[in-house]
């Protein structure tokens, strides 16, 4: 890495503890651990949470993402009095997490009610390199006396989500004085959860042990010499049924063989794989604003840290593994938003993505023939069933007292053609025809049939009635533009991949031929705007300068209900423009800047996933100002002044879409014709941009400034490209002065 980038937290602020627990998450796609402080705050939320460990808490709700027993947390007496940075007074304070590294240390000097002053450093981090194993280590030294200090710390299984309790407490040990293990089952999935941690005190230390209200703990009781530290670890590991036979073994003997190494050589190997990562994978942006690159490490770090590559069984939830919004379900933003940055870097991620959605096509069937559809309709939520778990209603209206029924489940069916896009962008970046075969193929007729099930004849032409596009605050309306020219896109590409693979269903070809010869796709109007739906352009419009201002938090519902929003020309986020994202040459460069234009102006963005979006159209459209104040406020939604932005977790698709913003709007990178296209439109401000590709079994090197561009090839066999409209043999390195 060029420099060290830090995420940094210098100013203890109560307001905002729960949004940097999430923002300075640690995690390696296996588990994750919230960035909360050692000591406890009130309202402060803890999170650990291991990918695919869901649970009902009753029957009649959805899935939750479980909140596991905490083993970060500790409570810290100096000379019998219980250490908080709310007491006495901080000196100096510093906390930051290393994204180089992967380790997160909060370092500052405390002086308590007698005037003593004290220095803290605590620093954790899960490795990298060992998907099971976490590691934490707390120095304390006395400045002006010796004093007495105590440690209480363990695993706390008092942990809930939002007060829902959903582990059964098994079996609490100690083994040889110094290791601590307890063993959880889920209430009604049943999965087993073992956590094992060891503690390692200076020698001369008293420790105890204690099992009492759902906490293991061990006491440590010390003396601190003036100006000497007294340095503590604590190494973990963490083992569930869905991998392990047996977890309790696993994670015993694991912790054994790691903790003889302490906390610095562990941290060594953990870097280490860190550094491979960002060497592989980092974008580097040569910015007039340090923060460009800050925030595109931030996103290339969590995105690494939520996706479970480990294991085809699970996908990405809306907030990682970093808190519990959105119960920790799997939407189209892992297809759409997330998948993207793992095909073009480590397609063997994508694929297993890919599988997930596969492994369940069973479930996507049920739910169809529950709806009285054929084929494969997707759950709009989903979690390790693969069933749908959106809830059926929303929170209760309090001026009401009546809930707002969830219509997702029921109308936002664009998800099913987000997946079959995904699979044939996969195909045309890896050219695997094993899996278009097999999943591939399975997946794009299942969905195929749907589609062709979901329509209604009107009048000669198909229609697609009662959906929900992208923008979630137009419900229950026809041909909503986005769904159609998806639907169309899935349909035609399950007949092409058929004809390829030689799958002979002569009577599913001809159904799917009519479908494309019948479907009704929205055309641009006289005044070259495509209608997002059958009647939105019709809707009144307001104006929504005063929304637009307080963007991303709902601010529209507290003066209209729902219900009027609908009939109004208001949207949520991107969705004709979202089209226009996905398919640039859908239409006339004209029409598509008009939509832009116009599609902007009706939308608040009150979704994280739409700034990114219109960045890179706006990009394409040559609308510099416009594609770069639009990337910088999707840098801020979790990086911004707002002090609880992120305290359900971060915003997953969000990070995801700077990577594709980057990618798609300023290097303007497209697959089409089966070859990498591009035709840059780099911020004025960005004097050079750096990016890794790997694109059908090549490994490439971008390179490019306003002048310039080059594409070396590192790895593979030569590839066709295009540059600005003109082709070329990549054997080696091309280089194309750019003309402005």
């Amino acid at each position: 890495m060029k420099t060290k980038q830090v995420i940094y937290d210098n100013n203890f602020d109560l307001h905002s503890l729960n949004k940097f627990s999430s923002v300075m998450a640690l995690g390696n796609g296996y588990l994750g651990v919230r960035a909360a402080h050692e000591e406890d705050y009130t309202g402060q939320i803890r999170g650990m949470y291991v990918a695919g460990v869901y649970n009902k808490a009753t029957a009649n709700e959805t899935s939750d993402l479980v909140n596991l027993p905490d083993i970060a947390g500790m409570l810290i007496e100096i000379d019998g009095i219980n250490f908080s940075m709310l007491e006495g007074e901080v000196l100096s304070y510093e906390r930051g997490l290393s994204l180089e590294t992967g380790e997160l240390r909060r370092e500052f000097i405390w002086k308590n009610k007698t005037g003593a002053r004290f220095k803290f450093v605590f620093q954790r981090f899960a490795a990298k390199d060992h998907l099971h194993l976490l590691a934490s280590k707390v120095t304390v030294a006395s400045l002006d006396k010796p004093a007495r200090i105590k440690m209480i710390t363990g695993i706390n299984a008092q942990q809930t989500n939002f007060g829902r309790q959903h582990l059964i407490e098994e079996s609490v040990r100690v083994f040889n004085e110094e290791i601590l293990q307890g063993i959880y089952q889920t209430t009604e999935t049943g999965i087993i959860i073992s956590i094992a941690a060891s503690i390692h005190a200076p020698g001369a230390s008293r420790i105890s042990f204690s099992a009492k209200n759902r906490q293991l703990n061990a006491s440590i009781d010390g003396d601190l010499v003036k100006d000497e530290p007294f340095v503590f670890e604590k190494i973990g590991t963490v083992y569930t049924s869905l991998e392990s036979t047996n977890p309790d073994r696993d994670s015993l003997e694991n912790l054994k063989s790691n903790s003889l190494l302490g906390y610095e050589a562990l941290l060594e190997r953990s870097a280490s794989k860190w550094q491979e990562f960002w060497q592989a994978k980092r974008i580097e942006i040569t910015s007039t604003d340090e923060f460009d690159q800050t925030a595109m490490d931030f996103a290339l770090y969590h995105m690494e840290i939520m996706t479970p590559a480990h294991d085809e069984r699970f996908s990405v939830g809306a907030k990682g593994l970093t808190g519990e919004g959105y119960k920790g379900h799997v939407f189209w933003d892992t297809e759409i938003f997330i998948a993207p940055f793992h095909l073009f870097t480590e397609p063997e991620t994508a694929k297993k993505l890919l599988r997930y959605r596969y492994l369940h096509l069973q479930q996507a069937k049920e739910k169809a023939a529950q709806n009285g559809y054929e084929g494969a309709l997707f759950p709009w939520e989903s979690a390790m069933t693969g069933k749908e778990e959106t809830p059926e209603f929303a929170a209760i209206n309090i001026r009401t007292g009546t809930r707002q029924k969830v219509a997702s489940a029921i109308s936002e069916h664009h998800i099913v053609a987000d997946i079959a896009f995904a699979v044939v962008q996969y195909f045309q970046n890896t050219l695997d025809e094993e899996f278009m075969r097999n999943e591939g193929l399975a997946l794009l007729k299942e969905t195929a049939q749907f589609w062709m099930s979901r329509t209604v004849e009107e009048g000669g032409k198909l229609s697609i009635k009662d959906v929900i596009g992208p923008d979630e605050y137009t419900e229950h309306i026809d041909n909503n533009a986005y769904t159609n020219y998806m639907a169309y896109y899935n349909v035609e590409q399950a007949l092409y991949f058929m004809d390829q693979f030689q799958h002979t269903d002569e009577q599913l070809f001809n159904r799917g031929k009519d479908f494309l010869n019948t479907l009704y796709l929205p055309k641009p109007n006289k005044d070259k705007i495509i209608p997002q739906d059958d009647t939105f352009l019709s809707k009144p419009e307001i104006d929504l300068t005063p929304y637009k201002q307080t963007q991303g938090s709902q601010a529209i519902l507290l003066d209209y209900s729902r219900a009027e929003v609908n009939e109004m020309q208001i949207l949520k986020q991107a969705d004709t423009v979202m089209l226009l994202y996905l398919f640039p040459d859908l239409f006339p460069k004209e029409v598509v800047a008009k939509n832009l234009h116009y599609y902007e102006a009706h939308t608040i963005h009150d979704s994280s996933l739409s700034k990114a979006i219109h960045a890179i159209v706006a990009a394409r459209c040559e609308d510099e100002e416009a594609a770069y104040r639009f990337f910088k406020e999707a840098c801020l939604i979790d990086l911004g002044p707002n002090p609880h932005s992120s305290d359900e977790g971060i915003h997953a698709a969000s990070l995801g879409a700077i990577w594709l913003t980057t990618m798609f709007g300023f290097a303007n990178m497209s697959q089409r014709t089966g070859r990498l296209n591009f035709n840059p439109k780099l911020p004025e401000n960005w004097s050079e941009l750096v990016f890794p590709l790997t694109y059908q079994g090549r490994k490439l090197k971008v390179k490019l400034t306003h002048q310039h561009f080059e594409i070396t090839k590192l790895l593979g066999p030569d590839l066709a490209i295009e540059i600005n409209g003109r082709d070329y043999l990549l054997s080696d390195t091309v280089e194309v002065e750019i003309k402005n």
